[in-house]
């Protein structure tokens, strides 16, 4: 992006934060600007899994994500929650299929396709760390058994399967211990998307110290104790629960027991009227419990909400619909957000949510994994043909742009470009006749696949034809439609300070200039005009969906006339290379006539002076008064550095002549409306949402 004189004046930084601990205490979400770019394999860390199987089946695309919550706290020694995704994938139809790969010392995702009853009745499968357990669509159920994680079993999910009916005909059975899931002294575990129903004890058992824990998006039903957390003397256990729906469950909804800390949010509790099952309390903090309670919907349930006198429980933004008996709350708890990135969907929509989301999926798509509704239909189309870059000679290309010089033009399926991990000191460059291209790191981290380059805007090009401009120093340059990025880093390096000669310091990491580019689990960092979002021409669509990133930068770090969102990412703000703090987020360029830039679900933040940056500023592009720039950032945490009037003019335009809005942020950098900080009526904000910047294209891993 060209920088006026007054741009010049006005620059600014960052540095982020990881969800990081140092002995078991996480550090607040943005501070130790050192480390900059969260946990590598947690809520943000998709990775990616050997597609080997011995039954020649591979796993779900989404069956290697990575958890949310406490379970992507780096901690004890492991790095967020990720499951068997290192190891080879397998399909088992049998129970001994099944206790083999769970049983096994090397990670496994293991697919159940089928149901598997369990034999004898009650049997809890063992399973051991580093393993994925994952249902084929919704076809994988475990009936009449559960899992069972011991003492130091770790980095485990379970996963969009039915784990159901080991009940043995007495509703409060005191003799069989008959669980869906237990875990005793396990940690960094994920059960997500389940359907858990009618066992003779509990659906999910959390005991002995677990800890690390996320459970969302399943169904809890038809069970009297349903969900026990904690149950020792010692104030260890960290757990989220959210998006969860208990229905005709009697208690433990679930029942916490001695926990550090116990998030709670999004979930739905509906106790239907007039069956054979009747709520005897909902929620329950026990002991030195600290737990917080919000954004949840509680339907006809007795007791809803219910606390010992030495347990701290903060609610918030709950809704109560039906309900009678005890709702309690009292003392002071802690802020969820210092140890991961959340949003909390607002209560009122809960119920259909959680109704539409939760349990088992046949696929889950953009939205599914975290947020529910429906699932996109798969298309049918050829499989992808691979082409591997190692930079030591180990494959056949050693650098990235000849693999994509590779690609045939014209390309009508998906070509996939693995890159080993290594740091590719090159510019890369996919032309518009080679679409439906995949550039994918194979690393377990996406800072293990790095992309950089240090030209800059006045960097002179080595023929003497002149400068590079801002457009052209891009390291990436993407102007094929159809394109993903996974699971690497894509950086310019440009040396502000050791060029301060040279006339431009813009310096582009990654620019797009294409429509249905999809970035999944990337970092993209740099300072001035990091991600420059560009369309091929300004008559021209150009979608892009960026998800689980990280985008680093200063100064109008993320501009162009593209219609982006940037959705459940951190952006992180950087000092400037002389360490003053100033600096814009987004600079849109926008038609008149389309969406520019949503920023959805995400947080924004840095190692920079409070109030010290804006979220914005209007780039009329060569003056153009025709043009109506855009940026909505909603649902959103904004640190401290945010400016209480966050958005700027620019080249002689009022950013109050076009689109800027904020909708329901939350953080310090959050302010309430205002002439100088309009936010959407809840009636424009449902016409902000994702699916409306994306016109009905929806983005799904390839």
């Amino acid at each position: 992006m060209s920088e006026t004189p007054a741009r010049t004046r006005a620059k600014a930084c960052h540095r982020r934060r990881r969800k990081i601990l140092a002995t078991g205490v996480p550090l607040a979400l943005v501070a130790a600007g050192a480390l900059a770019y969260g946990t590598d394999t947690g809520v943000f860390g998709p990775g990616s899994a050997r597609a080997a199987s011995a039954a020649g089946h591979t796993a779900p695309a989404w069956a290697t994500a990575g958890a949310d919550g406490f379970a992507s706290v780096d901690a004890l020694g492991q790095r967020g929650t990720y499951g068997g995704r290192d190891g080879e994938t397998v399909t088992v139809r049998t129970q001994a299929e099944l206790e083999k790969y769970a049983t096994a010392e090397e990670p496994y995702v293991i697919v159940v396709a089928g149901t598997i009853r369990v034999a004898p009745v009650g049997k809890e499968i063992k399973v051991r760390s580093d393993k994925t357990i994952v249902g084929a669509g919704t076809s994988g159920q475990i009936v009449g058994g559960g899992f069972f994680l011991g003492t130091g079993v770790h980095n485990v999910i379970i996963r969009n399967l039915t784990i159901r009916d080991s009940y043995q005909g007495v509703w409060n059975d005191k003799e069989h211990d008959f669980d869906a899931i237990q875990m005793d002294g396990a940690h960094h575990v994920w059960i997500d998307h389940n359907d858990l129903r009618h066992m003779a004890d509990g659906l999910i058992d959390v005991r002995k110290d677990s800890t690390y824990v996320t459970v969302s998006w399943n169904r809890l039903s038809d069970n009297n104790k349903t969900f026990g957390i904690g149950w020792t003397e010692n104030v260890a256990t960290d757990i989220t629960v959210h998006h969860n729906w208990f229905r005709e469950t009697e208690q433990r909804n679930p029942s916490t027991d001695n926990a550090a800390h116990a998030h709670l949010y999004n979930n739905y509790l509906e106790d239907v009227p007039g069956t054979g099952i009747t709520s005897s309390y909902g929620n329950y903090a026990r002991g030195r419990t600290s737990m917080v309670l919000e954004n949840s919907y509680f339907q006809g349930v007795n007791n809803p909400v219910i606390k010992d006198a030495t347990a701290s429980l903060v609610q918030r933004g709950n809704v109560f619909s039906g309900t009678s008996g005890r709702n309690e709350s009292g003392g002071t708890a802690f802020d969820p957000a210092r140890f991961y990135a959340y949003t909390p969907d607002r209560a009122a929509d809960v119920p259909g949510l959680v109704r539409a989301g939760a349990g088992p999926r046949t696929s889950i798509g953009v939205a599914d994994a975290q947020q529910g509704g429906a699932a996109p239909k798969a298309a049918t189309t050829k499989a992808a043909t691979t082409l591997t870059v190692a930079r030591d000679g180990t494959a056949r290309y050693r650098t990235v742009q000849a693999a994509v010089d590779a690609v045939p033009a014209g390309n009508a399926s998906r070509v996939v470009i693995a890159v080993k991990p290594g740091t590719y000191r090159e510019t890369v460059k996919v032309p518009s006749d080679k679409p439906h291209v995949t550039i994918q790191g194979t690393g377990t981290s996406r800072k293990q696949t790095v992309i950089t380059y240090d030209n800059a805007a006045g960097t002179p090009k080595p023929d003497g034809s002149g400068t590079y401009g801002t457009s052209g120093s891009a390291t990436v340059a993407v102007e094929a439609d159809d394109f993903q990025a996974r699971n690497l880093t894509i950086a310019n390096d440009f040396d502000e300070a050791a060029h301060q000669s040279l006339d431009g310091h813009q310096a582009v990491a990654l620019r797009t200039a294409a429509d249905k580019v999809f970035l999944d689990g990337v970092i993209v960092t740099g300072d001035q005009d990091t991600l420059l979002l560009d369309t091929a021409a300004k008559d021209r669509l150009g979608r892009v969906y960026m998800r689980d990133s990280y985008v680093v930068g200063n100064v109008d770090f993320i501009f162009g006339r593209a219609s982006a969102v940037i959705d459940r990412s951190v952006i992180t703000l950087k000092k400037r290379w002389n360490g003053t703090s100033a600096g814009y987020v987004t600079a849109p360029s926008t038609p008149a006539d389309r969406k520019g830039f949503l920023i959805s679900r995400s947080v924004v933040d840095g190692d920079v002076a409070a109030g010290s940056f804006h979220l914005g500023r209007t780039w009329h592009a060569g003056g153009d008064a025709a043009l109506d720039p855009q940026t909505t950032v909603r649902d959103t945490r904004l640190g401290a550095a945010i400016k209480s009037t966050p958005w700027s003019d620019m080249g002689g335009f009022s950013w109050k002549d076009d689109r800027f809005a904020e909708y329901r942020n939350s953080g310090p950098g959050a302010g309430a409306a205002g002439p100088d900080r309009p936010h959407l009526t809840d009636s424009q904000a449902a016409g902000q949402e994702v699916g409306d910047w994306l016109g009905g294209w929806v983005p799904t891993a390839s």
